[in-house]
């Protein structure tokens, strides 16, 4: 799956030696002879990544890093939790996860160490800091170095598009009428996988919120409100949705009949046949396409849900940070791994292999041409962490949304989320 997930089952962990080289020499860090946690003798430095489909690219890099650092152990494991490390008192000294509302918990209670005196955190791009803001900060920290934006839109199928001469919609009664057109000729316009329900947040209802509401004021002040929040209240879910879900509404009617059961592996097989035009995901659904079709001529563009092509934004995730606790902050090996891995060569070629972008100012454009479309977006910080990502884990937004495709009752969907926040911010004020 993807980055886009808010919560699922820890993935497996797999745990072995790799070794890397860094931008930044162990020895010019004071590593000769520096006391630390030790395997056999040799220093060893424990980095734990989330993304299990990207396993074999970071054991590349962390051979380079050990390669560079003769000595010097890199223990890499793969994991999609980070709440145990913790529980147990023993995190990884480097974390490379993404940056959502779990990892937001340990930067807010102050347990990830200052990175800004480190050379990178000068070089990231400061609309993408910005984003990581949004969850939580804590006082005069830097606490987690963005390393790679993904962004997602509508993927089409650009020879469905050019057989029926329909152009790529800019409007909210553009896309309307190519879904309407598209529908008139036999063709599901969109495929939708309700059965697995983090696709419907991440597609249908992030993306019709996005270019509608900024997200991270609205979440902002639904926080501030608390057990405040309410029809009357300065904004809510029920009053400040409302013409989002009224898109959202619309959108499920062009979905293909049989989506109620169908999955996120069976809509990437589905696309990769050709059986719709359009699907609301992002590039970690790319290579998957590819397996079924990979000469299919697709490409990517950002959902207009208003009559206003400006108002237009993509949605992105930070699909990884690095981070490092505060127990490693003394732990010179540490930060030169970061240094390492936010090194121009490493992370800009990180991003391009895996079809997401460089946090790096300067950067070079994302260079495949199925997310060319979302590349103007990216270069001008048009975009929005997506609604579903604010949401907590706890209130099953996917389970609702299920509910409201099949009954059309978006609307009592948004009373239940006012409901289970208020319900939230009671049970916080009391612990």
């Amino acid at each position: 799956m993807s980055s886009a997930t808010r919560h699922h089952p820890a993935l497996g962990r797999r745990s072995f030696l790799a070794g890397s080289a860094g931008a930044v020499a162990l020895g010019a860090l004071g590593l000769a002879g520096c006391a630390s946690p030790t395997d056999g003798g040799r220093p060893t430095l424990r980095f734990y990544q989330q993304k299990q489909e990207v396993i074999s690219y970071f054991d590349a890099l962390a051979r380079r890093f050990e390669a560079e650092n003769p000595g010097l152990t890199v223990v890499h494991d793969t994991t999609d939790a980070i709440a145990p490390q913790f529980v147990r008192g023993e995190p990884a000294d480097v974390g490379c996860f993404n940056d959502n509302l779990e990892l937001a918990r340990y930067i807010a209670r102050g347990q990830m160490s200052d990175l800004s005196h480190l050379p990178s955190a000068a070089r990231v791009r400061t609309d993408i800091t910005t984003l990581t803001d949004q969850y939580a900060t804590y006082p005069g920290r830097t606490s987690v170095l963005p390393y790679s934006l993904a962004a997602a839109g509508v993927v089409y199928n650009q020879a469905i598009f050019d057989r029926f001469g329909l152009p790529v919609p800019t409007t909210w009664s553009e896309f309307v009428d190519v879904c309407t057109a598209l529908q008139g000729a036999g063709v599901t316009p969109i495929y939708s996988t309700d059965r697995t329900v983090w696709t419907l947040w991440q597609g249908l209802f992030d993306y019709s919120v996005g270019s509608l509401v900024d997200t991270a004021a609205f979440f902002a002040t639904m926080k501030r409100l608390g057990t405040d929040v309410g029809p009357d209240s300065e904004v809510s879910f029920e009053k400040t949705l409302a013409v989002p879900m009224e898109r959202a509404k619309t959108i499920s009617t062009f979905f293909n009949p049989d989506h109620a059961v169908r999955s996120y592996d069976d809509g990437n097989l589905a696309f990769g046949r050709g059986e719709a035009a359009m699907y609301l995901q992002g590039p970690w659904a790319l290579g998957q396409i590819a397996k079924i079709d990979e000469t299919l001529d697709i490409g990517t563009f950002v959902l207009p849900v208003s009559e206003n092509p400006d108002e237009r934004r993509a949605r992105v995730n930070i699909d990884l940070g690095l981070y490092i606790p505060v127990q490693s902050a003394d732990r010179p090996e540490a930060a030169a791994l970061v240094e390492f891995l936010m090194r121009a060569d490493v992370i800009d070629a990180y991003n391009q292999d895996n079809l997401a972008y460089s946090t790096r100012q300067g950067a070079p454009p994302q260079r495949d041409p199925r997310l060319a479309g979302l590349q103007t977006y990216v270069d001008r910080a048009a975009f929005y962490q997506g609604a579903g990502t604010f949401i907590p884990p706890s209130v099953p937004l996917g389970n609702y949304l299920q509910s409201a495709v099949q009954t059309g009752d978006f609307e009592g969907m948004l009373r239940r989320l006012d409901a289970d926040w208020r319900r939230l911010a009671g049970r916080d004020a009391t612990t």
